[in-house]
């Protein structure tokens, strides 16, 4: 029954720590990523689409992202989705391209970056957290209903943040890294 408890939070942990990353992956650092943009979502005939399923995104190049978009009537869609989604990237339409210029980051936008990365951080803390409060209610419900003794409920508590300090240990490197790369001229 613990061990159930366990597996499930650890399930929930990783996936709080991998939206994190993902979430990471959208921040703009002055060069061209395909992350920028894949998740923006795009009115696409009354329907809410990620932009990743009506074009093939690419980087060609350090500063620049192209999209090709599949569907021609899309095309103004998409361009008022990368508008609204407010990444600081205006699009430049050729036909069926969309092609984004990514400028060069001032001091000034690194440092509010950074700031939104420890809030991200913080954010991302706490879902693990909460995690860890949920499953330490569920196993302290199972000791009192008699259904695990308590040596195995202390036990699964301390398996219990052994998870949740590698979980934050591991949002925490990412974060790090994500802070050198946008910190890096």
């Amino acid at each position: 029954m613990s061990q159930d408890v366990l597996r499930k939070a650890e399930d929930k942990m990783k996936k709080s720590v991998e939206a994190f990353e993902r979430d990471l992956a959208g921040m703009r650092t002055g060069r061209a990523s395909a992350g920028l943009v894949d998740g923006i979502m795009v009115d696409y005939y009354g329907t809410m689409t990620p932009m990743k399923q009506l074009g093939t995104i690419n980087t060609p190049e350090a500063r620049l992202i192209t999209i090709q978009v599949w569907d021609k009537g899309a095309v103004s869609a998409v361009e008022k989705a990368i508008q609204k989604a407010n990444i600081g990237l205006t699009p430049n339409i050729d036909g069926m391209t969309i092609r984004l210029a990514v400028p060069p980051l001032t001091e000034e936008r690194r440092k509010e970056i950074v700031k939104m990365v420890h809030r991200r951080l913080e954010e991302a803390k706490i879902a693990v957290r909460n995690v860890r409060r949920d499953a330490i209610e569920e196993l302290r419900a199972l000791e009192k209903d008699k259904r695990i003794s308590q040596d195995d409920q202390k036990r699964a508590e301390a398996q219990l943040q052994k998870h949740t300090d590698t979980s934050t240990d591991k949002a925490q490197k990412a974060s790090d890294a994500k802070e050198a790369e946008v910190l890096r001229v």
